[in-house]
């Protein structure tokens, strides 16, 4: 999972590797970055695009590439500004603030807020954790069983935004989610983004769609972020992400175009 969580971190940087000779020391700063470089070039391809293999399928009536138009594509400079955003240093402090079950017991902060909500073992806490990698100090629990946080988890990521892990909905999930999520997405006034975690097992649930339409009706920027991309085969992939693509497309106006692919 610590691989996946490096995706927005390495984006382009292997398609590159013949023009740069050896790697620029920058990109090198964590043993976990360097073990996803040295993996062979079709795995490194799947670990960094898992859904790269499909874009052949993906295919516009303009004739360009669906997944080449919508998926996040870093630039080198966007690899390293992000790795050094979660790469905890004296000057950068990265790390756990305070936990709410109300959106008044939540700390009172400037800075932009993001946060991370999904269905309950949809893969939050394992996505957040792998993102917090290169800080050691921060702790994000992860349970086998779902449902497992019960309350709004805050997180400082330096002097440049706080990260938020909410409760899972479905199984599991706290008496007072509703309440709890639904006033903090409606009075947040710091929200910038929020990250949907859709399982791309199981595609846009019913549960899923209540928080679709909570981020609809109260005009939130959000952002779709696929999980488990490894755990089904490339066709029942290929029809989920056309699926999600289209109702992207077609019944959002607040979710952003691209689709965050994580393994």
């Amino acid at each position: 999972m610590a691989a996946a969580g490096l995706r927005h971190r390495v984006g382009r940087l292997f398609e590159m590797a013949p023009a740069l000779g050896r790697w620029p020391r920058i990109y090198s700063t964590s043993p976990a970055f360097d073990e996803v470089l040295k993996l062979p070039q079709k795995q490194l391809t799947k670990v960094v695009y898992p859904l790269r293999e499909l874009e052949q399928h993906l295919v516009t009536d303009t004739g360009a590439g669906l997944l080449k138009q919508r998926l996040f594509d870093p630039s080198l400079e966007d690899i390293a500004r992000a790795e050094s955003l979660f790469t905890a240093t004296a000057r950068n402090r990265i790390e756990y603030l305070s936990s709410a079950v109300r959106l008044d017991h939540a700390p009172s902060l400037q800075q932009p807020e993001v946060c991370f909500i999904g269905r309950s073992n949809v893969g939050k806490s394992s996505l957040i954790k792998a993102l917090f990698s290169l800080a050691p100090e921060v702790e994000v629990r992860i349970s086998k069983k779902p449902g497992h946080t019960k309350k709004m988890n805050f997180f400082k990521v330096g002097k440049y935004f706080t990260l938020v892990d909410m409760p899972g909905y479905g199984y599991r999930a706290p008496e007072d989610f509703v309440g709890m999520v639904e006033t903090y997405l409606k009075e947040r006034k710091n929200l910038k983004r929020t990250f949907l975690l859709v399982d791309s097992a199981v595609g846009i649930t019913k549960l899923d769609n209540i928080a679709i339409e909570m981020c609809e009706e109260f005009a939130l920027p959000y952002v779709m972020i696929l999980t488990k991309t490894d755990k089904s085969s490339k066709g029942y992939l290929l029809k989920q992400v056309l699926q999600i693509q289209k109702f992207v497309n077609t019944q959002t106006q607040g979710c952003f175009p691209q689709l965050f692919p994580v393994r």
